[in-house]
């Protein structure tokens, strides 16, 4: 049953192109329904930028000043659910803090962060990985051999790499009578050697060998679209410049937040926040 002294954001990074605030604003309003709760779409840092009129008149918002409404209102209980695959840096350090600014200035309001959509402490868990098989089985060619590039962003944190690994071999098992092989990479990555564990880039990955002979269906990381992901993005510029190789396809899956059995994990996540 709803509590109105309750607020429950869906939380995802933010970005400046209006397609992922509308993409966040949809799977809210499917989780809330899911979970019988009004779930409100919040961004941690740059929506707020995207111009109003870009957004069917309704502005975004981001996380820290809606919380802080919603405690001026009587909210008791902040619930923040994370749009995120791994543990960012956003999620531990940005996150933490920002909510505790909130709780330092509305006393007795309690913050629960739920888990990101791979929870690492929890018993295996298949179902993002048979989202990621779903998608990759449409594209699929049905004429020949193919391989799988699961590729993210890239992360300075090696927890969220580590993610990506581990729904990389969920995923080869998965399609193990299907494709080829399936290999992780990044989309980019800080410089140093001690950001290695990135590797391989994307680009880098497309040129290589073990993908000379096959077509490359290309697994998409993403949860909505912007800047990365979108349509003319960057994924989208690597792939042109790798799609000059001859007698070679590369076609790119959906986004993982475009599918529909996203938000029964995410109305998991509600569950276990608030005590279910």
């Amino acid at each position: 049953m709803s509590d109105p002294r309750r607020a429950i954001f869906l939380v995802d990074n933010g970005s400046l192109r209006p397609q992922a605030t509308h993409s966040l604003r949809r799977v809210a309003a499917r989780l809330g329904e899911a979970c019988g709760e009004p779930v409100q779409a919040a961004s941690l840092l740059h929506s707020h930028k995207i111009p109003a009129e870009d957004l069917g008149g309704e502005p975004a918002i981001t996380l820290g000043p809606a919380a802080e409404r919603a405690a001026s209102r009587g909210a008791r209980e902040i619930v923040v659910i994370p749009f995120f695959f791994g543990p960012s840096r956003a999620l531990t350090d940005y996150l933490p803090r920002r909510l505790g600014e909130v709780q330092a200035r509305f006393t007795g309001v309690s913050v629960t962060i739920a888990p990101p959509l791979v929870d690492e402490q929890a018993p295996i868990d298949l179902r993002l990985a048979q989202i990621l098989a779903d998608h990759v089985r449409a594209r699929a060619p049905a004429d020949g051999p193919f391989n799988v590039v699961l590729v993210d962003h890239g992360s300075p944190a090696p927890e969220v790499t580590a993610v990506r690994n581990r729904l990389a071999g969920q995923l080869s098992v998965l399609l193990a009578d299907e494709a080829t092989g399936v290999m992780p990479a990044s989309m980019e990555r800080r410089e140093g050697d001690e950001y290695r564990f990135n590797e391989p880039l994307l680009e880098h990955a497309l040129e290589s060998e073990a993908l000379a002979d096959s077509d490359v269906v290309l697994a998409l990381l993403f949860l909505s679209p912007g800047r990365h992901a979108g349509e003319g993005g960057d994924i989208d510029n690597i792939c042109a410049a790798a799609r000059r190789r001859p007698g070679r396809r590369i076609v790119s899956t959906a986004l993982v937040g475009e599918h529909p059995d996203i938000v029964a994990i995410l109305a998991s996540r509600v569950a276990r926040a608030l005590g279910g």
